[in-house]
């Protein structure tokens, strides 16, 4: 999930450098952060500020160093809130000022420490600080998906532990594809079609903002204090919380009330409508707006209000009871001992499971297809240079003199770096997937042009939209492999295991690409040099290889729902991304489609609906009214994740943020995205020591109290 079009011009208004005062009361109100702002243009680098500090060096270890870390924090954040709900988001500028600006001024520029961490700190340091974190814990996003969905279809070792060498080498073959491949995505996207980028736009001012001489200091005084606080808040609520949950997290309002002599009302719990105080989604609320977060309620009434109950009634879904005492009933079945059930049985969880996928799947590629016109238009007049000694230059001398690029040649990739390094990356694919995945050359290289194909379609809506897509498009890499499996006669495990591997491929490659290519558009606008970010993603990806693997074996040993949502019904992991790609997969490799016929209709029906709202949307509706027509991407992830509290925790979220932004516009401008982050890593950490507690064996679940919790058993 991203930030808006919106939030960019919140961002344009309050974080760009102020063009200084006239007398000492206005100095004052500028130290103070009550200034007005010029909106910058984010086609092309900002301004040359005369009073900017010359950064000597850009490409440091503290910033490499300093990066990881909040990869680190990123990755865990993003694994745990991932696995709640399926969103991920990227780092916050302010979280690298916050580390670095204080030990810059603090540490002696003199002595070995000096040298490796003190000295002045800069926008474009900053900006490397962005580039390694991205790359760090971004690819995350495969142990929210297509990984965990390997071992719910039991075509892995029982523990991903046991499996580490084979996590680490698909994680380095879709991590390092896609950074190699992104240098010529940001020649064409950000160089040539000066595409807006919103969220890492915003990002570039707000770097812009915090380090200006005149205006940065006082603000990012404030903007860390607030990160800080709300960080801490976050965190000690999260850990404290879980040796209570049913009094101080979630409130099962439907059980309390059954409890008391209104015994109807457990259906409200059944369903799962009760109300979690979670800062994470709360926060997540505040980024994504309005638009965003009033869809994916609208879609959890929608399906979990209206939907699943009319299914029960009817007899078209069923639910399994959980306790022997209270009637307390799971309508969350993914699997099923009978496989007729699937058809004639099912859970309305997995009956609504593929109108939400179809639901995605056409807002995404409907919704790329009204915005790809210009990328038609544009490849017909791409030219093609025969000299093949071109081909390994910085600029071509066909190009010289009509390239756009401002950032000197001697400061760009060279070409020979990212071709060498996208043909070993590819080789290196070739061999891990034929040896440990059991795939053919063919199958590997497909794989891997997908998701060159895939990052295409990502950066065009990131840079566009600031929708990020692949998750949801990268299922037609499915699709393909399931006929290839089909046509190859291949049994269904081998089919399901080749089609789960080559999605990781694809998806992940993609995903990085499209993540690497937004802070390749910040350093753009910040005038940092492209050959240092490449080598900061290059060092990310590598500390992203061990660092995912070693989150996610942690959150599963914590956890062992992730893998197998039937050992435990109040999993506090939905997985709604796992379940997504195993029904993908378990779909496109059976003999016969396991889908209910009334879902399939329904299915049908709702996407030629989404597809006839997302084409009327571009051709008739103004633009200023976009704003109210619903998000179908998070109208269909309702469909997929059966988290009403989360879609409740965002939507109060939203409105708290419009209100806040109404009441108090200068407030909301200094500190809305610092308590917003503050929240998401406060809860995500937090979530992290939850797990290492639980390893332990001192976490509340032997510790803590079951009061609040349906059928008084822990649900934390």
């Amino acid at each position: 999930m991203s930030t808006t079009q919106d939030d960019v011009n919140v961002l344009h208004r309050s974080d760009s450098p102020s063009m200084g005062s006239s007398n000492e009361k206005e100095r004052i109100e500028v130290l103070e952060g009550e200034y007005e702002m010029e909106k910058p243009d984010i086609s092309k680098p900002f301004p040359r500020d005369p009073d900017e500090m010359v950064e000597t060096h850009q490409l440091t270890i503290r910033a490499i160093f300093v990066g990881c870390c909040l990869g680190a924090v990123v990755g865990a954040s993003n694994i745990y809130l991932g696995l709640k709900t399926g969103f991920t988001f990227g780092p916050q500028a302010i979280f690298g000022f916050a580390i670095i600006k204080p030990l810059s001024k603090a540490l002696p520029e003199s002595g070995l420490i000096g040298r490796l961490f003190g000295g002045p700190f800069g926008p474009k340091e900053n900006c490397t600080v962005q580039s390694s974190a991205t790359a760090a814990g971004g690819i995350g996003i495969l142990f929210v998906s297509a990984v965990p969905a390997l071992y719910r279809l039991h075509l892995l070792s029982p523990l991903p532990k046991s499996d580490i060498g084979k996590l680490i080498a698909i994680t380095a073959c879709a991590s390092f594809f896609g950074v190699f491949f992104v240098i010529p995505l940001r020649k064409y996207y950000i160089v040539k079609q000066k595409l807006t980028f919103p969220t890492p736009a915003a990002t570039a001012v707000t770097i812009h903002a915090l380090h200006n001489s005149r205006t940065g200091a006082a603000a990012a005084r404030k903007k860390s204090l607030a990160l800080l606080w709300a960080f801490i808040a976050a965190f000690c609520f999260k850990v404290v919380s879980s040796y209570a949950p049913g009094v101080l997290f979630d409130w099962h309002i439907g059980w309390t009330l059954y409890r008391i002599g209104f015994t109807s009302i457990i259906a409200l719990d059944n369903y799962g409508w009760y109300i979690e105080f979670t800062p994470a989604f709360f926060g997540a609320g505040m980024l994504s707006g309005l638009n965003a977060s009033w869809s994916f309620l609208g879609g959890s009434i929608l399906a979990w209000g209206i939907i699943a109950p009319s299914l029960i009634k009817n007899g078209l879904a069923v639910g399994q009871s959980i306790s022997d005492e209270f009637p307390l009933v799971s309508y969350n079945a993914l699997s099923f001992d009978d496989p007729s059930d699937f058809t004639t049985n099912p859970s309305p969880r997995y009956w609504l499971l593929w109108p939400g996928i179809l639901m995605m799947l056409v807002y995404s590629f409907t919704d790329l297809g009204m915005n790809s016109g210009f990328i038609l238009s544009a490849l017909r007049n791409l030219k093609f240079n025969a000299d093949p000694r071109a081909w390994f230059r910085a600029v071509s001398d066909a190009a010289a003199d009509d390239d756009e690029d401002e950032s000197p040649p001697e400061d760009r990739v060279p070409t020979l770096w990212w071709t060498l390094g996208l043909a070993a990356s590819t080789i290196m694919c070739c061999a891990i997937l034929a040896t440990m995945f059991n795939m053919n050359v063919g199958e590997a290289i497909l794989s891997l042009i997908l998701g060159f194909v895939f990052s295409f379609i990502g950066v065009q809506s990131a840079g566009t939209t600031d929708v990020n897509p692949v998750t949801a498009v990268a299922k037609a890499s499915q699709l393909v492999f399931g006929g290839i499996s089909k046509g190859a006669g291949l049994a269904q495990s081998p089919a399901q295991t080749v089609n789960l591997t080559a999605g990781i491929i694809a998806a992940g490659s993609a995903a990085q690409s499209t993540d690497m290519t937004g802070d390749l558009k910040t350093g753009y606008l910040l005038r940092a040099k492209p050959r240092n970010q490449f080598v900061a993603q290059l060092c990310g990806a590598v500390v992203a290889m061990f660092l995912n693997v070693g989150l996610f074996i942690l959150f599963t040993t914590a956890s062992t729902c992730i893998l197998d949502p039937n050992v435990d019904e109040h999993c506090p992991y939905g997985a709604p991304s796992v379940s997504a790609w195993v029904a993908v997969a378990v779909a496109v490799t059976s003999p016969k489609l396991p889908i209910p016929s009334s879902s399939g209709f329904t299915a049908i029906g709702l996407g030629i609906f989404v597809l006839i709202a997302v084409v009327a949307k571009h051709l008739w509706v103004p633009k200023r009214y976009w704003q109210y027509i619903p998000n179908w991407n998070a109208v269909g992830l309702a469909f997929v994740a059966p988290q009403i509290p989360f879609s409740i925790a965002m939507a109060i979220g939203s409105v708290f943020n419009y209100l806040w932004m109404k009441r108090n516009p200068k407030g909301f401008d200094m500190y809305m995205f610092a308590v917003a982050a503050g929240m998401l890593a406060g809860e995500g950490l937090g979530g992290v020591l939850q797990a290492l507690l639980a390893i332990a064996k001192v976490d509340g679940s032997l510790f803590g109290t079951a009061i609040g919790c349906p059928g008084l058993e822990f649900c934390g």
